[in-house]
């Protein structure tokens, strides 16, 4: 739900997003040395391990060596000879400050031990053009445990967690060193600031009862697993949870051959514990539109039109009147609205605060780019929508068909909805169930639409939902079905494809197609870049190995 759910996808959005000014032309500026600290540092990164405002920092707040243990905090401050649209004027001296703006940034480079691990840039147009004609100086968070909305705090999360700086900074003592450089398109420039620090990295000490297997108690809802896991797999990772090396997991359940292999709980959670997998219930939308379209309550290709007089909102147009219940289950249906772009008039985070999520829907004018049922674009006022009109058909609402359909066939007892301003239930996300339900949920689709020896979801819409309806970006594995995200993971040098409920926070129940495996983790890492990144290599590093 907010804030997406998108597996890294969001994470590249947000990583580099950054306040815009208004456009103004500017005058090129070289830029100057601002003090004497400054004079003495030009050209290096300096490290801090607390935040000191820049009238009061001295030369003797900087360090040279840094403990890295949970809670520890690293910044550094940079310090430039000359403002960085002078460092890319030297590499595109034909363009005005506003273009190099536009066209280029910086480039970070991270050495461990004198290896090149990682190289990552900053987007262009990412942050006001006029700072970055002005400024010599400037400030970069790297290492907190608390959120910071800036480019470098989420550039070392993507250096830790997609880049191999986990790996290369294990427990003991390293050397850390980083590289600026210009750039634009792929014209690199030179150095422009670099720092080194030694780094003694820190793991929390744990408990044997912490790494231990957790046992498997009675009326768990599934049978025991006839074989048994690999337990020192599943150790590594409660240590690594332990640790804090994987931050705000709350609970891990495998299931293979519908037998119950593993069943964990962290961070105070528990079997009896409802986890908000926030987009998660998106995937339950389509479920019930599946159900509906089998009893004939709505169909796939009914049109907006059917269920909505348009011609009484804003942005009315034929080709709206046109989209169609398939086309929002795969979000194709065209309207002008993407939860990636935070300016896009459909941006989920502009649908909650008002008092009619629908209508909010409903008023988006069509996008003339896109062609619907082709062109896709994340858009959580769709699933709204979806939601809204199968409240509509349904036999009393769309709580209760959920519940006698779904819930009740399943022996799910204990849930928690929320819901739109209208009272309908809010199929964005949020719906709270236990680990194990969600275990159900995922198990049912790997059934293909059976339990308990009942048809609850006929096995063609199973098979609907978790192929490709629409082509998504790369990075976010590539297709899409009906509220299910399409992947795959590599292990051992094979590819495994899977389909999967997402939710921002690293929330995940992953169906794979042709292994007997579902994987449902729970995790409250929200809107951090680590999330879904940390999730997939708990599966590919730890679970896979311990259960195949």
């Amino acid at each position: 739900m907010r804030t997406l759910n998108l597996l890294f996808f969001i994470i590249l959005i947000y990583l580099f997003s950054g306040c815009q000014e208004p456009e103004e032309e500017l005058e090129l500026l070289q830029g100057e040395i601002t003090n004497e600290l400054h004079q003495a540092n030009v050209g290096k990164i300096m490290f801090l391990d607390r935040d000191i405002p820049y009238e009061d920092l001295t030369q003797k707040d900087f360090i040279n060596s840094f403990q890295m243990t949970p809670g520890a905090r690293l910044d550094a401050r940079l310090y430039l000879k000359e403002t960085r649209t002078w460092s890319l004027h030297q590499l595109a001296p034909e363009l005005t400050a506003n273009q190099l703006c536009k066209k280029g940034s910086i480039q970070f480079t991270f050495y461990v031990d004198g290896k090149n691990i990682y190289t990552d840039k900053v987007r262009p147009g990412a942050g006001s053009c006029f700072y970055r004609n002005s400024r010599t100086v400037f400030w970069v968070p790297f290492v907190n445990d608390e959120p910071q909305d800036f480019w470098s705090y989420f550039m070392w999360m993507r250096f830790m967690k997609k880049g191999g700086g986990e790996q290369a900074l294990s427990e003991g003592n390293h050397h850390l060193k980083m590289e600026i450089r210009p750039y634009i398109k792929d014209k690199v420039g030179a150095i422009i600031a670099e720092g080194e620090l030694e780094i003694q990295v820190v793991n929390k000490e744990v408990t044997e009862e912490e790494i231990a297997v957790q046992p498997i108690l009675p009326n768990a809802g599934f049978p025991a697993a006839s074989i048994p896991i690999k337990t020192e797999k599943i150790k590594e990772l409660n240590k690594a949870i332990a640790q804090l090396r994987f931050k705000k997991v709350t609970s891990i359940v495998v299931l293979k051959n519908g037998e119950l292999m593993l069943e964990e709980y962290f961070n105070g959670a528990n079997r009896a514990t409802l986890h908000d997998t926030r987009s998660v219930g998106k995937s339950f939308v389509a479920t019930m539109a599946g159900i509906a379209i089998e009893e004939g309550h709505i169909k796939n290709d009914q049109r907006l039109s059917a269920f909505y007089d348009l011609k009484t909102y804003k942005n009315y147009s034929a080709k709206k009147e046109k989209i169609t219940v398939h086309q929002l289950l795969s979000h194709t249906s065209g309207l002008t609205g993407n939860d990636m772009d935070p300016d896009s008039p459909g941006n989920e985070e502009k649908m909650y605060p008002t008092d009619n999520w629908v209508k909010f829907t409903l008023d988006l004018p069509m996008d003339p780019k896109k062609t619907p049922g082709t062109d896709w674009d994340y858009l959580t006022a769709g699933s709204v929508l979806l939601g809204d009109m199968l409240h509509k058909k349904v036999p009393g609402g769309l709580e209760e068909y959920t519940q006698k359909k779904l819930f009740d066939p399943l022996g799910i007892k204990n849930h928690k909805w929320q819901y739109t301003p209208q009272k309908v239930v809010n199929t964005a996300g949020s719906l709270q169930l236990s680990a194990l339900d969600f275990a159900k949920y995922g198990q049912l689709y790997k059934n293909g639409g059976t339990w308990d020896n009942q048809q609850i979801l006929p096995k063609e819409w199973t098979e609907k939902s978790m192929s490709k309806q629409a082509v998504t970006p790369k990075e976010s594995g590539g297709s899409y079905g009906y509220q299910f995200w399409g992947g795959q993971f590599t292990y051992n040098g094979k590819e495994m494809p899977y389909y999967k409920a997402s939710g921002n926070g690293g929330n995940q129940i992953i169906v794979f197609k042709d292994q007997p495996l579902v994987i449902v983790i729970t995790a409250q890492a929200y809107n951090m870049p680590y999330a879904h990144p940390q999730a997939d290599q708990m599966v590919v590093e730890y679970i896979l190995p311990a259960v195949l």
